[in-house]
């Protein structure tokens, strides 16, 4: 697919990052093609980078401030963020299983000790608290997907809860299938290839940013997160048979594409990789 250079002659990025599903990593890796001052959000946009990775309204008071100097916007935002800054924007974002992503993020709020939790909190206590299902684990890949500017502006952002019928999940089927272009966690290395092919972007070599360590899953718990998340069950399949539908029309021929190491992506530079906050 061929996207047209922008009128002002300037191509920004926008990665709409769900939860657990590498946007971290994705945002550290391409470091190598963007400066600091180039990327939201950085040390000026705010003390409290959960605010500035979630909050529409404050990405909106910063890109007044800033916008002219953004080329990579990266966070927690829905899909359709883009349509309150004024610009057009390269899009993507990555989708994950949805009972992995869901067990990550427990993971996550444990050992982060976020909203109370901590390592020692059962995971099943950490799912059923109902702030974190209702505004952050439920269908959370089809939220992100299908908020309209209107809808987000309820709880500013990712976290405004939606009825979850056969409409929403279609709207959200649809928004993906029109992004630029999307990924998937488990072939992160593609979505990398991708950008370096389409775009010419240069990339970090390979560092995994934000991770969490399995722990043992109480029986039970990932049969309940697929049925309590329907919806991003089936948003899922289809996003991996249309991407698997797309690389095969666009994959070259060679050797290259043969065997079984990791793919690689084409240009990459080192860098240094620091801790990161809870995005």
């Amino acid at each position: 697919m061929s996207i047209p250079t922008p009128d002002d002659g300037v191509r920004r990025f926008f990665v709409a990052h769900m939860q657990k599903t590498a946007g971290t990593t994705l945002r550290e890796r391409l470091r190598a093609s963007f400066t600091d001052e180039q990327i939201y959000p950085n040390a000026t946009d705010g003390s409290d980078p959960r605010v500035s990775v979630i909050s529409v309204a404050h990405l909106q008071t910063r890109w007044a401030a800033r916008g002219e100097q953004i080329r990579l916007l990266t966070g927690h935002f829905p899909v359709r963020t883009v349509e309150l800054l004024g610009v057009p924007f390269v899009t993507m974002t990555i989708l994950r299983h949805p009972v992995e992503r869901t067990l990550s993020f427990l993971r996550h709020q444990a050992e982060r000790r976020q909203r109370g939790a901590s390592e020692d909190t059962p995971l099943i206590e950490i799912y059923e608290d109902p702030f974190r299902f209702r505004h952050m684990i439920q269908n959370h890949m089809v939220r992100t997907l299908s908020l309209s500017p209107e809808e987000m502006m309820d709880h500013d952002g990712v976290l405004t809860p939606v009825p979850y019928t056969r409409e929403r999940l279609e709207r959200a089927k649809e928004a993906l299938a029109h992004l630029d272009l999307f990924g998937l966690q488990d072939r992160f290395e593609e979505v990398c290839d991708e950008l370096s092919r389409r775009f010419g972007l240069e990339f970090a070599r390979p560092v995994w940013s934000n991770t969490t360590e399995p722990t043992a899953v109480p029986d039970g718990l990932a049969d309940r997160i697929a049925e309590d998340n329907a919806l991003d069950m089936e948003l899922y399949r289809f996003g991996r048979d249309l991407y698997e539908e797309r690389h095969q029309r666009t994959e070259p021929a060679g050797p290259a594409n043969r065997g079984s190491g990791p793919a690689v992506c084409a240009r990459q530079r080192p860098v240094v990789s620091t801790p990161e906050a809870d995005r």
